[in-house]
């Protein structure tokens, strides 16, 4: 009996409680949409808005734990998940045949989509963690619009005799029974719809562990240091380069694995899609969210997703209505009378560090 109150001490204790209210908001949530799944009470637009939201959130945990926890603006979010969506989508289009079994399909497309946006998130990271502030801001900014473009000039099909490739001209000639899989400006069309609301949840569970685990570790603690003191980090023997790469990489995995299950939703996706709109949009959950806090990213990406289609009944205002409301949260996020209270409210109840929206498809 002691063992469990003090297992649950903990769960809610001050430096945990933030975490474990993260899991509850996903856990609780989940339950409760699928109990009006089930019961036939949410509208088929919000039905189209389940898998998004759930990519949105884990695209804006990873960007917080780069932006709110490491303390670098990166402006290239949109690249990595551009990345993670057409890998997803080559890896599902290749596995159809032999592996038949959508959800399988789905997991390995999803893991590979992280692989690779890791991957060249270190590759990036080596040269740009070189750089601060604006310099970083403008060279991941650079990186997501290189991504989209060469992706918009990238013709792949796959035919009995393996992959084939183009760039800029399709000249492909598939043999038969060969499939078009990324069409350049088109971008991937044909793609079986596999991606489902449930493992949306799990990757978010996923993300809250990885991000949360790696805060509490000390590699967390020594990103933190750097963020705050790059100098006084060095004098203890902290590397500042590999502790913000880690950050970076994982940010960028997340994303990756958000695109490749945001790509296997849609059967027909561009690559204009990924574009710095996307990033800015995603960096907007971040900052209204609270940087650092996983619970606000979680809520406010939430909030922001649903909010266009909640105001679409006011037809040509809602996006007005949208922008004034942001423009009013920017405000109150920003106020010191407002921050002073946040403050108190936080000690009293230790709560924790305080898209354009997806059209009907």
């Amino acid at each position: 009996m002691k063992n469990k109150k003090s297992f649950v001490g903990n769960l809610f204790s001050r430096t945990y409680r933030s975490r474990t209210i993260s899991f509850l908001i996903i856990i609780v949530g989940y339950i409760l949409i699928e109990l009006l799944l089930k019961t036939g009470n949410l509208s088929s637009m919000f039905q189209s808005l389940l898998v998004p939201v759930t990519c949105y959130i884990v695209a804006a945990l990873g960007l917080n734990l780069n932006v709110g926890v490491s303390g670098e603006l990166n402006l290239g979010q949109a690249g990595f998940m551009s990345l993670g969506a057409f890998m997803g989508i080559c890896v599902s289009g290749a596995l159809s045949s032999a592996i038949p079994n959508g959800l399988i399909r789905l997991v390995i497309a999803i893991v590979l989509g992280a692989l690779i946006a890791s991957v060249l998130g270190f590759v990036i990271g080596v040269p740009v963690l070189k750089l601060q502030g604006d310099y970083l801001a403008i060279v991941t900014l650079a990186f997501g619009e290189i991504i989209k473009s060469l992706i918009n000039n990238m013709y792949v099909g796959i035919d009995p005799n393996g992959f084939q490739f183009s760039f800029v001209e399709n000249k492909l000639s598939l043999a038969p029974g060969g499939k078009m899989l990324i069409s350049g400006p088109m971008g991937a069309t044909g793609t079986n719809r596999i991606a489902t609301f449930s493992v949306g949840v799990v990757l978010i569970l996923i993300a809250l562990v990885i991000v949360y685990n790696l805060i509490y570790s000390r590699s967390g603690r020594a990103i933190q240091a750097c963020r705050d003191n790059r100098i006084a980090a060095e004098s203890v023997g902290i590397h500042v380069a590999n502790t913000k790469m880690l950050a970076f990489v994982v940010s960028a995995g997340l994303a990756g694995a958000a695109g490749a299950l945001y790509g296997l939703n849609y059967s027909t996706l561009i690559p204009a899609k990924f574009d710095f709109n996307l990033s800015i949009l995603i960096l907007v959950y971040v900052v209204l969210g609270g940087l650092g806090n996983m619970t606000g990213t979680i809520i406010s990406t939430i909030v922001l997703v649903l909010l266009p289609e909640l105001l679409r009944g006011l037809q040509d205002y809602r996006m007005l209505i949208y922008a004034v409301i942001l423009i009013v949260m920017m405000i109150l996020s920003n106020n010191e009378k407002v921050k002073n209270l946040l403050s108190l409210l936080h000690q009293k109840l230790s709560f924790g560090k305080t898209k354009e929206a997806e059209a009907n498809e």
